[in-house]
Order: C-alpha cells, then structure tokens, then sequence
C-alpha cells in the first residue's frame, strides 16, 4: 500500500523541480523498480489533472535552449525525449523564428570576426554546425550568402 503513495511522492518531486516529458518521467519511474502499470496509470492521471503537459514541457525545452542552440539540436533533444510529432512540430516553429539571431549571438560571442582563410570560414561552420544550425543559417551569418 506504501508503495503506491511513495511512486506519487517520486513523480510529484521530479515535476515540482522542472517540466518532463512523459517519456522521460516514465523511464526514471520505471528504472527505480516501479511497476509498470502503476507508472501508466499515474502518468495518465498527471496528465488528466494537468500535472504532466508535453506543451509546457517543449516550452520549457525550447525558451531554455533557443538562444544557444539551433533547431536541429533542440528537436533531436525533444524527439530522445519522447515529444510527439505534434509537438515536435510546434517547437519547430516557434524555433526557427529566432534561428539566425541566435546563430549570429553565438557565432559573436565565439570568434566575433569574419573568417579571412578557408580554414577559419571551416571551423567557424562546424562550430555553428555542431550547435544545430542549419547550412542555410550558417551562411547567411558568415556573409556567404546574401539575406
């Protein structure tokens, strides 16, 4: 009977500290030794009261990522963290509004000068790549294409 009460206590305690994802609070509950279908049925309870929503969770996600990462990494975080293709799809949007900002924020912090050699105008786009940025975006903020 404890048992129950204690998986309440545990869930609950993960999302007073930040949004999850369904999937993730799932896997966390489950690698502790819950049952199964005691997880599912207290997720889905979570969710009927509003407790567990996968919208606030991609929000949370993408206002805390977007100004240091492009949309790639912040969709492929999403998607390893189970978001439906709806929501991946509406983190996407809002995402690539701010895309080139971002890139442009972060490329100035990082090298603040345009590449002068082949080599710098490579390393500076496998730096923006390696954020998540889009080829597309990574040209426009090193002037490779015009806007």
């Amino acid at each position: 009977m404890g048992e129950p009460e204690s998986l309440r206590a545990r869930a609950l305690q993960m999302l007073a500290r930040r949004e999850h994802s369904r999937f993730e609070m799932q896997n966390r509950l489950l690698s502790r030794g819950a049952d199964e279908a005691e997880v599912l049925s207290l997720l889905d309870e979570f969710e009927a009261k509003g407790w567990l929503s996968e919208r606030r969770f991609v929000d949370a996600v993408v206002q805390a990522r977007k100004r240091r990462f492009g949309t790639a990494k912040v969709l492929r975080e999403l998607k390893d963290k189970g978001v439906s293709e709806q929501g991946l799809t509406a983190a996407r949007e809002v995402l690539r509004e701010d895309e080139l900002d971002a890139a442009r924020s972060v490329w100035n912090k990082k090298f603040g000068k345009r590449p002068v050699t082949l080599a710098e105008r490579a390393k500076q786009s496998r730096f923006l790549a390696g954020r998540g940025f889009s080829p597309d975006v990574i040209c426009k903020v090193l002037r490779l294409r015009d806007e």
